[in-house]
């Protein structure tokens, strides 16, 4: 019996066209973007940020008297709104001399509010107070008051605002100091400088 010419062919794929193949035109070509190669000394990069020469751990070691303490509007306001006099009440709570200081947003902030807080302003125009010049635009005090501790961690912050007081706690060594039951209270303050409990 002669044998079939054919044979069966097992397993047999459609032939595909290779991606290089001339007979593809040069818009239907697909092509593969080269992946670039990254440098393994790149990956391990982390970027910290420079620990202040001020603090000891979370000691801050330029607190001290003579106290320099930064204050807010409504620092200022609550203190007069208790009919306390800032100077004293400061001398009071930490036992030693205190230095207020004022920025220029803060005097602005304050000359804003108008008529009603005229003996506020009176008050902080007393030459016991320091000013402080402001480069920054606008009269917004809550970030120039952040940028300010953050730089220079010799200050106390006087706040009675929440949210400032919020940002304050999240830089290490800056203490805070707020009003409470008719008194100046701090917060954060290390023990060796008979803050009250």
């Amino acid at each position: 019996m002669p044998k079939d010419k054919r044979t069966k062919k097992f397993a047999t794929m459609k032939r595909m066209i290779s991606a290089n193949d001339p007979r593809i035109k040069e818009k239907n070509k697909i092509v593969k973007p080269k992946e670039k190669k990254i440098d393994p000394h790149e990956l391990n990069v982390h970027q910290v940020t420079q620990a202040s020469s001020a603090l000891f751990f979370q000691y801050n070691t330029q607190l001290g008297p003579p106290y320099h303490i930064l204050m807010d509007t409504n620092f200022i306001n609550f203190s007069v709104k208790n009919k306390m006099d800032i100077v004293q009440s400061l001398m009071d709570c930490l036992y030693a001399k205190c230095i207020p200081y004022i920025t220029d947003c803060v005097m602005a902030e304050l000359e804003k509010l108008g008529p009603k807080y005229r003996i506020a302003l009176k008050i902080i125009k007393d030459p016991r107070f320091e000013r402080l010049t402001c480069t920054h635009k606008g009269t917004y005090a809550d970030d120039c008051i952040v940028q300010r501790v953050t730089q220079h961690k010799c200050y106390i912050v006087g706040t009675c605002d929440r949210d400032l007081k919020r940002r304050i706690r999240k830089i290490p060594g800056v203490p805070l100091m707020f009003l409470s039951q008719h008194r100046y209270t701090v917060e954060r303050m290390p023990d060796a400088y008979g803050a009250p409990k």
